[in-house]
């Protein structure tokens, strides 16, 4: 735990200086190197050979740096990514429950490696898309839910939420996620917040519906790669973080969230 706690310390401090300090395309590298380890961690998990899962990985990042340099010089409003967070937010709202519901049933290696560019390609695009205040923001929504689910979990968990996939999740620790959730998303959007969420009027019945989209969508993309693991035979994704595992292990539920967040933070709440 304690090995846990401290790798958490730093790779939190690394990333927030990095995200307010670095310049834009710094950032970029950045983003393309998490998602180099995270693409390789996805090919060792479609059971691909080293060398294979590397080239993979490899291809993943360059479809991103492809698209985030292509679009740069293109307005805010124009920027065509949007098109890619909308399918996003549709295979994170429709495809992974019903998959999820039906069983991860050994879907071919084809398959699970186009399903790996759905689901890192969108998320590195949103974590460049989003205003530094944004992207904290949502990723702090990430972090709140998945510690108030295993804190509640741990003390009021009674109901599986999905024990084929990860035995540990309840629906007490999810209903502790979207309330600490709805917490931190008001705390927020008060006046002089440090995250500064602007909020008006009507505007509160959206973004507090939108929160607690966020938080349902971060525990699916949680069961997600847990039933990907499962399929794999892989307790972890990797090993690179440690007492983490791997990359994957850490960004699984942002990697559900941002996309949606992208698609409506800029009209919900804006810093």
């Amino acid at each position: 735990m304690l090995v846990r706690a401290l790798t958490a310390v730093v790779l939190l401090a690394a990333f927030v200086a990095a995200l307010f300090l670095l310049e834009r395309v710094w950032f970029a590298g950045l983003l393309g190197v998490v998602i180099t380890a995270a693409g390789v961690e996805w090919g060792r998990l479609a059971r691909l050979p080293a060398a294979a899962a590397l080239l993979y990985g490899a291809t993943v990042t360059a479809l991103y740096a492809g698209l985030a340099w292509a679009w740069h010089p293109l307005a805010a409003g124009d920027r065509p990514e949007t098109a890619i967070f909308a399918a996003a937010a549709l295979f994170w709202v429709l495809v992974v429950p019903f998959w999820l519901t039906r069983g991860l049933a050994q879907p071919s290696a084809p398959l699970l490696l186009l399903t790996g560019i759905v689901v890192l390609l969108p998320a590195g695009l949103a974590a460049l898309s989003l205003a530094p205040a944004q992207l904290l923001l949502a990723l702090g929504l990430v972090w709140v839910a998945d510690t108030a689910a295993y804190f509640a979990g741990r003390k009021y968990g009674r109901h599986k939420l999905a024990p084929a996939i990860s035995p540990g999740k309840t629906w007490e620790g999810a209903a502790g996620a979207a309330a600490a959730t709805l917490i931190y998303a008001i705390i927020c959007a008060l006046p002089g917040a440090p995250l500064g969420a602007v909020v008006q009027g009507a505007g509160w019945a959206v973004y507090l519906a939108v929160v607690v989209l966020l938080c349902a969508v971060s525990i699916a993309g949680d069961l997600f790669e847990s039933a990907v693991k499962r399929r794999a035979g892989a307790k972890d994704s990797g090993a690179l973080l440690p007492g983490h595992g791997g990359v994957l292990d850490r960004i699984d539920s942002i990697t559900s969230t941002l996309p949606i967040a992208a698609l409506s933070w800029h009209w919900i709440a804006t810093p």
